[in-house]
């Protein structure tokens, strides 16, 4: 199967399917000299783990990650750092009535058009759980932009018909309930409400979708390449590439088609500290594919979780109608549980062109070797 690394200086494969022994990543070009231990990692898993509240999958997960190799004397080697979390709470069985039909809304009919073959155990590599992997190769990555002054936060800004205007650094924005509360909305007014809304959506059988909003504070300007591999481009292809996101916006989004070129226009302003800054932010912190230096501001639309308990119809193997009804453990909204998966996808992707950027001129190579 093509498609499982993503990167290019820095560069991730994740490995395993839902209901095998584990599932894992490793992480390739990482340099070496940082210090690193599972706790770093962990913390991260944690915000994705199943099993933690009622609004989530009572799938039980320690999601206990192991280095395998990469660290000694607990510092980054510079060799692929090889992390794996075990599968410990597959019902396996839950499945056995899809081995011959496919459920409305997952990847099951492709990847059977694709291969002629399909783990219909949750779904395989399709499924949500591959984004383990991720996340941890993702959480070594948003170590190091620390180290670089970027900070990246990635939260729930809708669910449903529930919605979080504010940014942080704005009035009622509150970063610790990103962490605290169900939802990771940073509202917890807003987190009783949209939790009223999925209690609701439980009760008749179906699912909710949602948004993720990322925020990236700190990336310096000049980052990013023009064309092919702009950084909004490959911010954009690193947040499409989890399974239930569905689009994605940068800055203002899809609302600058409404607007005039008066409004949408960021004018430039000299700071205090004599850098360029703009006194609005309508780009989300690029331009042509650069980052302008300001906050990088994505949003990323998350469908309603295709797992409902509702009778639907659907089509066999053997190409006749039927209709099924879907068990096991699912998550009757993906956001919360996604929102790490985003942020960590954009730590990879911010650090992966910060490296590539380190080559841009001369004077750096020349600086490096000690020519100049």
């Amino acid at each position: 199967m093509a498609g499982s690394s993503f990167g290019t200086i820095l560069k991730v494969t994740t490995f395993g399917e839902s209901h095998g022994p584990a599932v894992g990543a490793v992480l390739d070009g990482f340099p070496a000299g940082m210090e690193l231990s599972s706790s770093d990692i962990q913390v991260y898993l944690d915000r994705r783990r199943p099993g933690k509240t009622k609004i989530a999958t009572p799938r039980n997960e320690a999601d206990s990650v192991e280095i395998l190799s990469g660290v000694f004397d607990g510092k980054t080697t510079g060799t692929p750092i090889g992390l794996l979390i075990r599968n410990t709470s597959q019902h396996s069985g839950d499945y056995d009535n899809l081995r011959d039909c496919y459920r409305p809304g997952h990847a099951d009919f492709g990847y059977d058009a694709k291969y002629g073959f399909r783990d219909y155990r949750g779904g395989g590599r399709s499924s949500g759980r591959e984004t383990t992997g991720r996340v941890a190769a993702g959480a070594i990555a948003a170590k190091f932009l620390k180290e670089l002054g970027v900070r990246i936060i990635g939260y729930t800004s809708a669910i449903g018909p529930v919605k979080v205007s504010s940014l942080p650094g704005d009035e009622g924005f509150d970063e610790e309930a990103v962490l605290t509360t169900a939802t990771a909305m940073p509202d917890s007014a807003k987190d009783a409400e949209a939790r009223a809304y999925l209690e609701t959506c439980m009760k008749e059988k179906d699912s909710s979708g949602g948004e993720i909003t990322v925020v990236i504070r700190g990336v310096p300007a000049g980052i990013g390449d023009p064309v092919f591999d702009k950084l909004d481009a490959r911010l954009s292809a690193a947040l499409m590439s989890i399974g239930a996101v569905k689009a994605v916006e940068i800055g203002d989004g899809k609302s600058v088609s409404g607007t005039v070129g008066s409004k949408n226009n960021d004018p430039f302003r000299i700071a205090p500290d004599g850098k360029v800054i703009t006194s609005s932010n309508h780009a989300g912190g690029i331009l042509g594919g650069i980052s302008t230096g300001m906050d990088i501001i994505l949003r990323a639309s998350v469908k309603p979780t295709p797992s409902i308990f509702r009778e639907q119809e659907t089509v066999t193997r053997e190409g006749t109608d039927t209709s099924l009804t879907i068990k096991g453990r699912h998550d009757p909204v993906i956001v919360p549980r996604a929102a790490v998966v985003a942020e960590t996808m954009c730590a990879l992707t911010i650090l992966d062109s910060m490296l590539l950027n380190m080559s841009a001129k001369t004077e750096n190579i020349l600086k490096f070797y000690g020519r100049i």
